[in-house]
C-alpha cells in the first residue's frame, strides 16, 4: 500500500475518514465508539490497556506510561499490547476519545438551550474544560498526546478537533449535538465554522498552556470568553 502523502490536510483526512464506509484502522474507529470492531475478549484486553494506561499517567503524569508497566499493570504481554496500540500516546489518545464521547452524550442529554450564544458558549467551555482537567496528571498526559507529530496520531487529533467544534456550534445554535451527521458535514454553515474552530482552537492552545503550567485552569475559560467576546461582537 503506497503511504499517504505528507502534506494530505488532517483535518480534511479526518473528515474524509469518518465518513460513512470508512475503512477499518482509520479515523473512523475513532469516531465510533471504542473498539466497536473487536470481539468481547479483544475488549476485555483493550479495556485493562487503557485502564492500566490512564492509572499511570494518573500517578506520574506522561512520563509515567511506559508500554512495558502498562503491559504487566494489565497483565498483557507487551507484543500482544503493541497489537492494539503502537504507542503511548495512541493509548492516551483512546482514553481522550472516551472522555470526548462521554462530554459529547453530556450535551446530548443535557444541551445548552438557554440564554445568548455567548452565554451558552462559555458555559460548554466551562464544562468541557472541567471535564477534562479534574484529574490533573492524566490531563496533561492526555495534552502531551495531542502535541505529538506523527502522521497517525495528527489524524486522531484532527478528529478530536472535528468532534470538539461540531459541539461548539451546537452550544452556538442552541441545541443538542447531531452525533448521527458524519463530522465532515456536521457544521454546513460557514460563518458557524469558523467561530467554532477559531474557539476550539484557543481553548486547545490555552490547554496546553495550563499544562505546562503558564496559568491556572479558570485562565483557560477566561481567554475563551475574551476572544469570544470578540468574536461575536464584530
Amino acid at each position: 500500500m503506497a503511504p499517504r502523502p505528507r502534506s494530505r490536510d488532517p483535518l480534511a483526512a479526518a473528515a474524509a475518514e469518518t465518513a460513512p464506509g470508512a475503512p477499518a484502522g482509520s479515523v473512523a474507529a475513532t469516531a465510533a465508539p471504542p473498539g466497536a470492531r473487536l470481539a468481547a475478549n479483544q475488549l476485555r484486553r483493550m479495556r485493562r490497556i487503557v485502564d492500566a494506561a490512564v492509572e499511570l499517567a494518573q500517578q506520574g503524569g506522561f512520563e509515567a506510561v511506559r508500554l512495558r508497566d502498562v503491559a504487566e499493570r494489565s497483565d498483557v504481554a507487551l507484543g500482544t499490547l503493541y497489537k492494539y496500540f503502537h504507542s503511548k500516546e495512541d493509548i492516551l489518545l483512546f482514553a481522550l476519545t472516551e472522555e470526548v464521547e462521554r462530554l459529547e452524550q453530556t450535551m446530548r442529554a443535557r444541551p445548552l438551550v438557554g440564554g445568548d450564544a455567548f452565554s451558552r458558549l462559555i458555559e460548554f467551555f466551562r464544562r468541557s474544560t472541567r471535564a477534562l482537567v479534574r484529574r490533573a496528571p492524566f490531563a496533561r498526559a492526555m495534552i502531551r498526546a495531542l502535541t505529538a507529530s506523527d502522521q497517525e496520531t495528527a489524524l486522531k487529533v484532527a478528529a478530536f478537533q472535528l468532534r470538539v467544534a461540531r459541539l461548539v456550534a451546537a452550544a452556538l445554535r442552541g441545541e443538542a449535538p447531531d452525533l448521527g451527521e458524519p463530522l465532515g458535514r456536521a457544521i454546513p454553515d460557514s460563518r458557524e465554522r469558523v467561530i467554532a474552530f477559531t474557539l476550539m482552537n484557543v481553548w486547545f492552545s490555552n490547554l496546553v498552556g495550563w499544562s505546562a503550567g503558564l496559568h491556572p485552569e479558570r485562565a483557560v475559560v477566561e481567554h475563551v470568553r475574551e476572544a469570544a467576546a470578540l468574536i461575536l461582537t464584530t
